[in-house]
């Protein structure tokens, strides 16, 4: 029986929720292959990388293109906990994923649905299969959870 869109969302929650522990914005993405291998799986490293371009989804592409060989990640499927941001957004249509799966939209910086429409843009050569929502609510709280314990300490510090 093939795993539903929560299953992998909830592989992308888990590593999103070991980001929150390493004190990164709380985002994970996984990404599996058209018959249902996970190809790769991570969370945010931005900070414990320095490097601005380590976003969940980004980190995932990188890994599974090299697992196969290939930038092209046809026939893929990338599940993430928020809506990708303009970067995100523009390498998922690079590498040709087929399908995206987000959590909760991002309305401030989500360039899928929110703000932009990237990944589906009739502009650009390839275009995403989109579906969103998938245990939004889950993906939102710990967002939400994140930024609170990240205002608490700071006024603790005060």
């Amino acid at each position: 029986m093939p795993e539903t869109d929560e299953f992998w969302m909830a592989k992308a929650l888990d590593a999103a929720r070991k980001a929150f522990a390493a004190d990164e914005v709380p985002i994970g993405a996984c990404l599996i292959d058209a018959g249902g291998e996970l190809l790769s799986v991570a969370g945010n490293r931005t900070i414990s990388d320095n490097d601005p371009t380590a976003h969940a989804e980004i980190l995932v592409l990188r890994s599974a293109a090299a697992k196969i060989g290939n930038y092209r990640l046809t026939d893929t499927v990338l599940y993430t906990t928020i809506e990708p941001c303009a970067m995100c957004a523009g390498a998922l249509v690079n590498a040709r994923v087929k399908r995206l799966v987000f959590g909760a939209h991002d309305l401030r910086f989500g360039a899928v649905e929110s703000v932009f429409s990237i990944c589906d843009s009739s502009s650009l050569n390839h275009q995403i299969e989109i579906t969103s929502g998938v245990l939004a609510e889950d993906c939102r709280n710990l967002m939400q959870e994140f930024f609170k314990f990240k205002r608490l300490r700071m006024n603790k510090r005060g």
